[in-house]
């Protein structure tokens, strides 16, 4: 499966992980703003820079598993980051992801650092699952989810 890239999408903010399935470890990356409009350009670059098999994006479903607002931006923003770039892009429930991350960053920064890395550290987490999970044959495609 190799190193994949997660993104913890979102309207302000994103955070940025790499991993790989031989180990199953993800290290957050970046934070990068959702309204640069270089942040396709930015992850492209990522993803060459570490030699990704692919991306995740986080998909924020809903407790029964439907999609709300947030999980429909994510889609929209997985399928063209998946046409802007060539790249294999998967959508992967991110459920518990900041929690995640909000325990791993528990005492270590101050609150502003502990913001800056939030995102990214959500992304590690989901991308971990994603990797112990066999991600790559489980998680679907944007264009594959229907409605």
């Amino acid at each position: 499966m190799g190193r994949w890239l997660a993104i913890d999408y979102g309207r302000k903010r994103m955070g940025v992980a790499v991993g790989d399935s031989q180990h199953g470890i993800a290290s957050p990356l970046e934070g990068l703003a959702a309204t640069d409009p270089d942040t396709v350009g930015r992850i492209a670059q990522l993803a060459e820079e570490y030699q990704v098999a692919g991306v995740v994006v986080g998909w924020p479903l809903k407790a029964d598993g439907t999609e709300g607002a947030q999980a429909k931006l994510s889609k929209a923003f997985a399928a063209e980051l998946g046409e802007r770039t060539g790249l294999d892009v998967r959508l992967w429930d991110e459920t518990l992801s900041s929690f995640e991350a909000d325990q791993r960053l528990s005492g270590q920064l101050t609150r502003e650092k502990k913001k800056r890395r939030h995102d990214a550290v959500a992304a590690a987490a989901f991308l971990e699952d994603f990797l112990r999970s066999a991600g790559q044959r489980n998680a679907p495609c944007p264009g594959e989810v229907r409605e």
